[in-house]
């Protein structure tokens, strides 16, 4: 609010226009009006006569899109900045939202998060529509009915609605390499193409695979030990290929992640992400963090997969930071200023070598020559050490993936395709998805009680077994959590005997554990 003087220097009008100090009466440059009071006139805004209009955009606080109101003002001058309050509506405006970069040459460039946007306008009864440069828009638009426009050029934007109270005559013409409506992409096919590598193409190791199956049908996590070169990476790479495809909320729920680290690209669309971290990553890489809060390697593996190669190697604070969001599917990252919670349901496939030289247990046959253990056992304790028991004790299945033989690799026929082990993990997924809906790994308490009974012969086994080797109680339950899903794979209705001998197979001690 500005003051005159006195109210005899304003028109003795209620309503009157300002006379500057420095013109004549009828000098109006900026159209400003005043209202006349006791001793001063208040200042008010004519929005058709001054260049003055708000924009709607949208700011990024973690996975969150809070809305933003921008008031610009032209004026004649040198350039500033300065921030007003009470300005006039700009009704021209008022029913679309604005993001982006703009260059010195008025083109518009991408910004990161825009799926994110995209998703704060979907969950508004009534949604503004959105304009963004290209490469966000494509984005953007994958959102279901949404309002999106690209403009490539802010003169785009300039056309389209300095226009918009012109005559039909008038119009800015139709420019679709300027201004463009943008359409929402198709859903997901379950007898699409696939862009997963094939498993057929890992020869032997069919308890590994059986193991993959297992994790795929269940949403269990894996780690596996081995050689170098037994085959561990080759399979954790193809394991999402047996995963089901992502319904559209799972897929805008992780490309939203991704746009909001500015990784998203649209090749990625409804394919489930591998991340594979280098070991030396830190806790901040893994989990997220920095100012102001960005995902980390878990929450972009979101409805993914996390493949965490050389698991001994990785920092030990990197590693106890995955404890929680293995349990809860979501991180909160704090700050004293704010916090930001990111969604982190992955499952965890983890590799590590049976011993710091790697070859413990490395398959030879007779007469040949070749790398020989020499690691000692404390060497070897200190080595897988370094991975706590409580980290794995949260893996679900412990599995060993031996060396094979150069006659087995040259010779050996291909195995199962990912198709016919994909057939089956769904069928699986289904089965558990109608009894209790949820996969088998999301089982616990009552619910694991109801939905994994056993017979009488299988109680008495798995209690002998829990018992010799000492089990926790998150053990037990992980070993009937698998023991669910084999009986899924086998269509039984309740846990045999034999299933729960296959599940504890796979919850054999690590060395040093």
């Amino acid at each position: 609010m500005l003051h005159c003087i006195s109210a005899s220097q304003c028109h003795p009008s209620e309503t009157s226009i300002w006379r500057p100090w420095c013109s004549n009466v009828n000098c109006t440059p900026l159209g400003l009006v005043y209202k006349k009071s006791d001793r001063y006139c208040t200042y008010l805004v004519r929005g058709d006569t001054m260049r003055l209009s708000l924009v709607q955009s949208r700011a990024l606080l973690g996975l969150q899109a809070p809305s933003v109101t921008v008031e610009v003002h032209l004026a004649n001058g040198l350039p500033c900045f300065t921030l007003v309050g009470l300005a006039d509506d700009g009704a021209r405006l008022k029913d679309y939202e604005f993001a982006g970069e703009l260059s010195l040459s008025g083109a518009l460039r991408p910004v990161r998060g825009a799926l994110v946007m995209g998703l704060a306008l979907y969950q508004q009864v009534k949604a503004h529509a959105l304009v963004l440069p290209p490469g966000s828009a494509e984005e953007a638009a994958l959102v279901p009915d949404a309002r999106v426009y690209r403009a490539r050029h802010l003169r785009d934007v300039a056309d389209q609605f300095c226009l918009a109270g012109a005559s039909a005559s008038q119009a800015a013409p139709n420019n679709p390499d300027g201004w463009a409506r943008m359409s929402h992409t198709p859903g997901p096919h379950w007898d699409g193409p696939t862009s997963y590598p094939d498993l057929a193409d890992v020869k032997g190791q069919a308890g590994a695979k059986r193991a993959l199956e297992i994790a795929a049908a269940g949403g269990h996590s894996l780690l596996m030990v081995g050689p170098p070169g037994s085959g561990k990476s080759m399979l954790a790479l193809r394991f999402a290929g047996l995963l089901p495809p992502l319904s559209v909320q799972e897929a805008l729920e992780a490309a939203s992640v991704a746009s909001l680290a500015g990784r998203f690209q649209l090749s990625q669309w409804l394919v489930r992400a591998t991340r594979q971290p280098h070991h030396s990553a830190s806790a901040v890489a893994l989990v997220g963090g920095g100012s102001p809060p960005r995902p980390g390697e878990i929450s972009l593996a979101h409805h993914g997969v996390l493949f965490l190669d050389e698991l001994p190697e990785f920092p030990r604070a990197a590693l106890e930071a995955l404890r929680e969001p293995m349990e809860s599917g979501c991180v909160t990252i704090s700050r004293s200023a704010q916090s930001a919670e990111f969604p982190a349901r992955f499952q965890l496939i983890a590799a590590m070598n049976p011993c710091p030289c790697g070859y413990a247990g490395h398959a030879k046959s007779p007469g040949q020559s070749g790398p020989v253990c020499r690691c000692t056992p404390d060497q070897v304790h200190r080595y897988s050490s370094k991975v706590s028991g409580p980290l794995l004790d949260r893996i679900d299945l412990h599995i060993e993936v031996p060396s094979q033989s150069a006659a087995l690799l040259i010779n050996a026929p291909a195995g199962e395709s990912t198709a016919v082990l994909k057939k089956r993990c769904h069928h699986a997924r289904l089965l558990a998805t109608q009894r209790q809906g949820c996969s088998n790994h999301a089982l616990s308490g009552a619910a694991l009680d109801n939905h994994a009974a056993l017979e009488q012969d299988a109680l008495a086994y798995i209690t002998q077994v829990a018992s010799h080797f000492g089990w926790s109680g998150r053990s037990s339950h992980r070993v009937l959590k698998i023991a669910r899903t084999i009986a899924d794979l086998a269509q039984s209705a309740n846990i045999e005997k034999a299933h729960i001998a296959e599940a504890v197979q796979y919850r054999r001690p690590v060395a040093g554990h």
